[in-house]
């Protein structure tokens, strides 16, 4: 591919071209319009274009090539030897290496937008949960060989091969990659999987989102507590990014807004006067698809001062402050999510808001403006996705951009970003809805401030007009809230008002939005402004990278051993028709046994070395495995009550004068797996991790029950132990209190891997049972609908509690040397409402866990036959039919030929 090249001027300089004579000719940082691209590659001298060509980075595709490259690097890039590259060093030159492939078809892919000018999908996401990157670049980089796409035939197989060669364990070298701490949970995981998607599909996209020094915290379990620990996972650098030192976006903060000629009108162009500025620095991260040449891109934001060092207060021996605006700025990206339980947290989390969306917006327009295009065709060109109200504040600094520095009308520039923005909610809880006090919102953004009220005033005057006898929806649909004891800015409100389309992410969810949080608003707007897109996985990562030997099976088993069906997995329906083989279902089970013993290993490595799990009954005990971030309302501690109770129903067995066997026909072998983390200020949510710990601590010393029930606790949870902990399961608990959680996305994950669910009828759970059919699945408790009557009459009619609860509550001080110490959570339950109501579904949920301990137990044959039937129409749940339904129904956008 020719070279891009330019002249400040951004016009070609010099002679026409003769033998004698080469232009003189410059490089241009930001590219090139396709018009000045035709005229640039006329001027090329033939023998420049030659000599590029010939000298042009080629990608490897054998061992040899790699080996190469590998060598160069280590040599080069890392300056070590033969004799000093230890397991990291090779993990940080194959990297390298795979990365040189991957920005080949990067640049092409971005060379051709630019050409083509097509219309581009910005995603915006607080968090990226990307999970670990070498294996999954050599699993797409595998899939675009010349070579055959099966066994070791691919790039995969010969960088392992070559590894091998050279010395290295290319699983040894694949774990010493940390996990990008820019993200904690299903948000983050979800925004991954889309970009991933995105790129397979060949949606001319970016992700756009913050690089955080620190990820949320590391998770330590002490004396079963959890303790937060920094997590510093760049402590050895990041081989996948590129730093683009000469991408700076000056940001601003605090100050006050000044107008000219004593034009006090807020609706005119106004001037910001910042008090604080810090500059956005970009560091990109190249995102490949699936069976495609397209990589897109991932850009992330890191904060710097503008001054890094006061030469003069560090002379007169100010030292201290000699570096003050160095650690402010970067304390913007010092850590996900900082603690916002003080005013100085609140603000750091705005401010590292305002940051991100500025940059992403900055960036986004300076791209769109080289197109020399009039800006009512932006949302033409430009699709902006809000992944939660985080990104919010990128709808006001879009219209202050418009207003304020291209001078456009105030309604024309709304109208322009009112169709270039949409909006997804991912939760129907009050108190997850970002809500800014006015005085500090005001403080940090003055500008920013006014916008929104004028926003707010032009969209009342609109809703009192439709409705002008209707006072209280005024006060409902404003997006300042009159609260008490300080007034408001809700954001998801702003964020509504501000996009063009506003989605759920499961159906259940979507109908809950319009009819709850956003009830005026759809009165206001209508129906047709809210619409679903049920969320979705990627079967790359989740199925192909996480459980590699349950995918060769299944591409074996329907005749596809290219494994295309990760591209359509509408073809896994053909798996149904194996279901009640026999000799398949034994590789089936066997596959999941594998796996089993996997986490098994890592369990006991966890464990100092100690087994947890009996291996050698290991085929037949049932694992069932909660993971997912801590919180009341996915109600662990309804999973720990159920282990508690079957634990004494256990004992009550052999105090009986049961023997041990009788007690394992009733209760089959069961290992009860947790993991995830509490908000560091969340007490009752660490409460119940540390519940978790002391179960397991009475549970797994018991001789008595000998290894019928185990109980772990798996700390620090990431994507990398996930890919781990998913395939190894047999059941999998969502069983959030119904109504409270928006769609899941483990869920799928567990299913795509061949465990079965137990779970309400909340969220995804609804759409997965209709899709792998309800005998393939465990539901059990409330309805939605009956829960806000369970809270009313738990408020204000004291009724007793089912005597399986009452029995595990008195006696959960047995599971402690400090006594009352599980009071609160005794408390929540008995004397404040059972908001989550864990009493009245604890009957109904171990019902239903005695019917999964009869299939498990007695019927093996049809519980693989379950198995089997859910992975094979769990195909609607991948990311690449969410992405469709986006680009189609939303973005308005076209995949570009690859």
């Amino acid at each position: 591919m020719a070279p891009s090249f330019s002249t400040s001027n951004d016009l070609i300089r010099g002679e026409p071209r003769s033998p004698q004579h080469v232009p003189r000719l410059t490089r241009r940082i930001s590219g090139f319009l396709p018009q000045e691209i035709k005229t640039i590659d006329a001027t090329i001298p033939l023998k420049s274009r030659e000599l590029w060509e010939k000298n042009g980075i080629q990608k490897f595709d054998e061992e040899s090539g790699f080996e190469k490259k590998f060598v160069g690097h280590v040599e080069t890039s890392l300056a070590r030897s033969m004799y000093n590259c230890d397991e990291l060093a090779a993990y940080e030159a194959t990297s390298l290496s795979v990365r040189d492939n991957l920005l080949i078809d990067w640049n092409a892919t971005q060379q051709k937008i630019t050409t083509t000018e097509p219309k581009r999908v910005y995603y915006l996401s607080l968090e990226f949960l990307m999970g670990r990157a070498l294996d999954n670049a050599l699993i797409n980089m595998s899939s675009n060989d010349k070579l055959a796409n099966t066994g070791d035939n691919t790039s995969r197989g010969f960088v392992k091969k070559g590894l091998d060669d050279l010395g290295f364990n290319l699983e040894n070298v694949l774990k010493k990659e940390p996990d990008a701490g820019l993200g904690n949970g299903g948000l983050g995981r979800l925004a991954a999987c889309f970009v991933d998607s995105m790129a397979t599909k060949n949606i001319p996209a970016w992700g756009y989102g913050l690089r955080y020094e620190y990820g949320i915290f590391a998770q330590k379990i002490i004396n079963g507590y959890q303790v937060e620990t920094p997590d510093y996972w760049l402590n050895s650098g990041n081989p996948w990014e590129i730093e683009r030192t000469e991408i700076q976006v000056p940001i601003t903060f605090y100050g006050y807004v000044d107008r000219v000629n004593g034009d006090t009108s807020t609706l005119s162009p106004s001037q910001w006067v910042g008090g604080e500025r810090v500059l956005a620095v970009a560091y990109d991260f190249p995102v490949p698809g699936f069976k495609t040449s397209t990589v897109n891109n991932l850009r992330l934001w890191r904060a710097k001062p503008t001054t890094e060092f006061d030469f003069a207060k560090f002379n007169s021996g100010d030292y201290k402050n000699s570096v003050d605006q160095q650690q402010r700025a970067e304390s913007i990206t010092a850590v996900l999510y900082p603690n916002d339980n003080f005013t100085e947290g609140k603000e750091l989390r705005l401010k590292q808001q305002y940051f991100w969306c500025a940059a992403s917006l900055h960036d986004i327009v300076r791209r769109f403006k080289k197109s020399k295009r009039p800006w009512r065709e932006l949302p033409d060109k430009i699709a902006i996705q809000l992944n939660d109200t985080h990104p919010t504040l990128a709808i006001v600094e879009l219209q202050r951009i418009l207003v304020d520095l291209e001078k456009l009308d105030w309604h024309e520039a709304w109208d322009i970003v009112t169709h270039t923005f949409a909006y997804t909610n991912h939760t129907v809880m009050q108190e997850a809805l970002e809500k800014w006090p006015i005085d500090l919102f005001g403080n940090l953004l003055p500008r920013h401030l006014e916008i929104i009220y004028d926003i707010n005033w032009f969209f009342l005057k609109e809703v009192h007009k439709k409705f002008p006898k209707d006072t209280d929806i005024l006060r409902n649909v404003s997006i300042i809230e009159e609260a008490t004891p300080e007034r408001q800015v809700r954001m998801a409100f702003l964020a509504v008002i501000g996009s063009h389309h506003v989605n759920g992410v499961a159906e259940l969810h979507s109908q809950l939005i319009r009819t709850t949080i956003f009830k005026d608003f759809a009165k206001v707007f209508g129906n047709k402004k809210f619409t679903n897109v049920t969320n979705g996985i990627t079967p790359r990562r989740w199925l192909k990278q996480a459980n590699p030997e349950l995918a060769e099976l299944i591409g074996d088993a329907i005749g596809d051993p290219s494994q295309n069906f990760l591209l359509d997995m509408s073809k896994l329906t053909a798996l149904a028709k194996k279901a009640d083989d026999p000799e398949f279902q034994a590789k089936w089970d066997s596959v999941k046994e594998h796996n089993k013993i996997r986490l098994a290993n890592y369990i006991k490595e966890l464990n100092g070395g100690v087994d947890v799990i009996n291996k050698e009954h290991i085929r037949h005990t049932l694992f069932d495995i909660q993971v997912k971030r801590m919180h009341e309302y996915k109600r662990q501690q309804m999973n720990i009550f159920g282990v508690i109770h079957r634990y004494f129903s256990m004992k009550d067995m052999l105090k009986d004068g049961k023997s041990i066997e009788e007690v394992a026909a009733k209760y089959p072998r069961k290992v009860s797996i947790f993991g995830g983390k509490s908000a560091a200020g969340y007490y009752m949510a660490k409460l119940v991790i540390r519940l978790i710990n002391s179960v397991a601590e009475v549970i797994n010393n018991d001789k008595e029950i000998q290894d019928l029930l185990k109980v772990f606790f798996i700390p620090d949870y990431n994507v990398s132990k996930a890919e781990i902990i998913v395939p190894a399961s047999d059941l999998s608990e969502h069983i959030s209190t119904a109504g409270t959680e928006g769609s899941g996305t483990s869920n799928m994950k567990f299913v795509m891997n061949g465990g079965l669910i137990i779970g309400t009828v909340d969220g995804a759970n609804v759409e997965i049972t209709r899709e792998i059919g309800e005998d393939n699945i465990f539901l059990f408790g409330h309805l939605s609908e009956s829960v806000d009557d369970l809270r009313f009459k738990h408020q204000y009619n004291e009724t007793p509690l089912p005597p399986s609860i009452d029995r595990v509550l008195n006696e959960l001080d047995s599971f402690t040397e400090f006594k009352g110490e599980f009071k609160p959570l005794i408390d929540s339950i008995r004397h404040h409402g059972d908001y989550y109501i864990v009493s009245d579904d604890f009957d109904s949920y171990l019902a239903t866990h005695h019917l999964v301990d009869e299939t498990y137990h007695h019927s093996k044959h049809e519980w693989i036959k379950k198995s089997i039937l859910s992975v094979a129409n769990i195909g609607f749940f991948s990311s690449d039919r969410c992405i469709d339904e986006y680009a189609s129904t939303i973005w308005n956008v076209e995949p570009m030929t690859p």
